[in-house]
Order: C-alpha cells, then structure tokens, then sequence
C-alpha cells in the first residue's frame, strides 16, 4: 500500500458476554482499492464491519478515517461520513419505485410541507444510474426488477451520499453470471474513481479475479495482510484455516452401482419440459446451468413443492407417485434446499429439536417423543457430522454458516432417504466447512446413497461430481462424464450451444 490509509483500525478488541471476539485486529484500506476481507465463519469479519460502522463500540483499539480518529455511533452517522454498507439482504422496498428507493430517506421537496420534487429525483436517479452503465426506468416498481438490478440500486444510493467507502458483503450471492460480470464492471470503475471497497466473499475465484489485497482473520485475529498478485489460493487457505487444506475437493471413492432413480419426460409448464435423466447407486449427479435455467424447479417437481404436469418418476424400480414432499419423504428423498435459513432451519430451535424435525416418527412411540433416544441419535448426529456447537441445546442461529448446513444434513440423514437433493449446498459456507460437506457427501455415497448436487460454482460441479447435467431454459442440453467435462462444455451447454 502506498500513501496514508483512508481507514486504519488498530488493534480491535471485541467481547461479548465474557467471550472473546476479536482480539486485536488490524485492517488498513488505500484510497481506490479493492480490499478483501476473508475468514472463516465466525472469524470475526462482520463484528469488524460492525464496529468501523457504529453498530457495536469495541472494547480497545482506534479507528482512523481520512487520517482523523473515529468512532460513529450508528451506521447512519457513517454513512453521513462517506462510508455504507451493502448488506447481503438487500434494503429495497419492492411496493417503491427505483427513484423513491434511491431517495428514501432523502426526499427532494419543494416546500416544508412535504411536495415532492419527483421530476427532479427521476432525473437525478438515471443519471446515478447511467454513471453505473445501468440503464433502468426510475418509474419502475422495485420489486419487479433482479437482485442484481436491486443491488446497483443500493450501490447508485451510495455514490449518491458521496461514499468514499463501500462495504460489500457477499455481494454475488444471488446474482446471475451476467449480474456478477456487470457488478464487477461497476466496482472497476468505482475503483478508477478512487471509491475504496471492502470486499467479504468466499468465492476465491471472485477474490483472485478482482482484489487488490487481501486481509485473512482467524479465530478473531489478524493473520495477515497479502497482495493478490503474489499469493495463491492455497496461501490464503492455508491463513484461513490454520493447516494445510490438501485437495480442494476429496478424491470420490464411492463405487457406483446400477440406476437408482429414473426422470423420464418431466414436465412443469411454462417452466421446463421433457427433462429425463438417471441417478446411479453410489453417484453425485451435478447439476449445473445458469440462474433461472430452471434446476430448482426440477427439484421442487421432484419432490412435491411443484406440481408435474407430465413425466414419470422411478425409484428401485417403483414409480412415484409424488404430489406433497411428505410422500417424497416417505418414499425416500431427502432435499436440502437453497435456502437454510428460512426453509432448511427452524433458527430460534436448538440443534436437538431441528434435528429431530423430520425424524419424529422414528423417534417416537405412541406420538411421544422418547427423549432418551432423541438424546443418543442427536449425540451420534453431531459427531458423526463434526458440528462444532456447545452441545445439542445451542440455538442454531448462533452456529457459524457451516455448522448450520451440517445440521441440515443431519436432519435428513435421520429419514435414511436413498436418493438426497442437495441444492447449492455450500452457498455462504467458508472454505473449511466446504472441504468437510464435501467430505460428508463422500461418505454418504460409500454407503450407497445416490446424490442429486445443483450448484452454481463450476469448480464445484467438476470436482464432486461423477456426472454433470446441464441446464438452458428448462431443458437438459448436455450429460457429461467428469472425464470428458470442463468449464467451456458446461459453458456452451449452459447458454443453449450443445444439446444431449
């Protein structure tokens, strides 16, 4: 780094309830630069952001801004000061149009008595807009748009307020190949401007491809500080998780079977139609295609959140009959979904009861729950699954991103289902607790389990799966082999340039 910092935090004290969270962080960030901030869950990245933006004070340390010591009392204050947050959950109010959005808060008036100047805040939201290279009526309804049309509108608000300092927390989550290639073109040119950018991520390729630096915390500790241009992924794994990681993605052992589970015709209208494909005994089937292509409405068909229009479904030779996820259940699929936080977890539950949700039948006799066994199986379920928790009475909100997905596995293994959907099971999982859930898949297909995987990180999809189905508008393009598979073939069949 070169020239003063226009943010500086000096060793960052933290606790809360008696434990330590931080313990002496620092963190520098140069005018116009991109800064990664990398950690495990739990490391201490948001308590961080937190405490530079006025949400928590912390307990020791300094913070300069511009050269000059700080310490903001609520995040309005900082923002006042040049500094905003974009949150991974978006603050748009989708029933507002995009220039209400852009202005909430901020209204141009004419007159104390509250007449607006909503000519004057359109013009002014497009030329925001058109600085962004984003072109979008200001009239238009909020809710109508894309995440990632959302999000430039919460990046248009900043620079707006004359941000000097953005905070960016895993800002792709949820946006489409297409977004995260336009979000990026945004951040270069804020970037050319002299914007600063704190950048939280786990997705190493985004981190390589455009950060200056990055930070790397560890168990509340500064581990490091790196240029990006000379360290390498395995460097930064290494800082992350305190040892050597090995192989990204564990060799597969399994051996695989004969077909398990057969997709012949499947149809939804409007939606997909005529998709067939098998699952073999032992096998991880990835399941690859571009945002809205149509792979997690296939899933939900499959398993009863959708109803088919068309199509059989074959398990063990027997055909489903499948119109509610119960009778999935009960025929032996399992489905972790997308999203654990509002359909995979119950978070103000303890681990025990979330655990025991789709597994009461086995754990009860005469509709009581024997608590004796719910106690050994939740027990047996937390070591097998390494779930790093207090014990089986911790809420599982307070679990770290990957602890939370493990217990979603584990309130799945307990239905013993011969066939798993898993739909973008590492999504906002750091790169340890990834390598473990990979390892867990590795295992339940030793066992015989068959695995449907949906992901949108192509390194993902080639290195777990045995074979690949690609997906374009609702219909199956390709089905590769992981000998013949790479990114170009997926790539092509993913935009609509190969067919099966």
């Amino acid at each position: 780094m070169t020239g003063n910092p226009i943010v500086e935090m000096k060793n960052i004290h933290k606790s809360f309830f008696n434990v330590e969270v931080l313990k002496g962080v620092d963190f520098d960030l140069a005018k116009g630069e991109i800064h990664a901030l990398m950690g495990e869950n739990g490391a201490g990245k948001s308590t961080m952001m937190k405490i530079l933006t006025g949400i928590h004070k912390s307990n020791e340390g300094e913070i300069y801004y511009k050269g000059k010591p700080v310490e903001y009392q609520s995040p309005k204050q900082a923002e006042k000061d040049g500094i905003a947050v974009i949150h991974q959950e978006l603050n748009i109010i989708p029933y507002l149009t995009v220039a209400e959005n852009m202005f909430l808060g901020k209204e141009l008036k004419r007159s104390p008595f509250g007449i607006l100047k909503t000519k004057e805040m359109k013009e002014k939201t497009r030329d925001y807009l058109n600085r962004l290279g984003i072109h979008l009526d200001p009239a238009r309804l909020a809710g109508d748009l894309s995440v990632g049309q959302q999000q430039m509108i919460e990046i248009a608000r900043a620079i707006a307020a004359d941000t000097e300092v953005l905070i960016m927390d895993e800002p792709t989550a949820a946006l489409t190949d297409r977004e995260i290639e336009a979000l990026f073109t945004v951040m270069d040119g804020l970037r050319k401007e002299g914007v600063s950018i704190i950048y939280i991520s786990h997705r190493m390729e985004e981190i390589f491809k455009m950060c200056d630096r990055i930070t790397v915390l560890r168990d509340g500790q500064s581990i490091g500080t790196k240029v990006t241009r000379e360290t390498s992924f395995e460097e930064i794994v290494k800082m992350m998780v305190g040892r050597e990681l090995g192989e990204r993605f564990p060799e597969r052992t399994s051996v695989i079977g004969d077909d398990r589970f057969k997709v012949e015709s499947l149809s939804h209208d409007g939606v997909f139609k005529d998709v067939s494909f098998t699952v073999r005994k032992g096998e991880i089937l990835g399941v690859a295609g571009l945002m809205g292509a149509g792979r997690t409405e296939i899933m939900e068909t499959i398993f009863g959140v959708r109803k088919k229009t068309g199509g059989r479904l074959i398990l063990d030779g027997e055909e489903l009959h499948i119109r509610k996820p119960h009778q999935a259940i009960d025929a032996g699929i399992g489905f972790i979904t997308e999203d654990r936080k509002d359909e995979g977890l119950v978070l103000h539950l303890t681990v025990r009861e979330n655990l025991a949700l789709t597994n009461l039948k086995t754990l009860s006799k005469s509709g009581v729950v024997q608590e004796k066994k719910e106690k050994e199986w939740t027990e047996e379920m937390i070591r097998k699954l390494r779930i790093k928790t207090s014990g089986p009475e911790q809420e599982v909100k307070s679990l770290s991103g990957g602890n939370q997905q493990k217990v979603v596995f584990g309130k799945w293994l307990g239905t013993q289902p011969k066939l798993l959907i898993l739909d973008e099971p590492t999504r906002g999982v750091d790169v340890g607790a990834k390598k473990e859930i990979y390892s867990i898949m590795n295992e339940l297909t030793e066992k015989g389990f068959s695995i449907i995987m949906v992901s949108s990180e192509l390194p993902e999809v080639l290195g777990m799966s045995d074979r690949i189905m690609v997906i374009h508008e609702g219909k199956v393009t390709a089905i590769l082999d992981k000998g013949e598979a790479d990114q170009e073939k997926i790539m092509e069949a993913a935009t609509g340039g190969a067919r099966q």
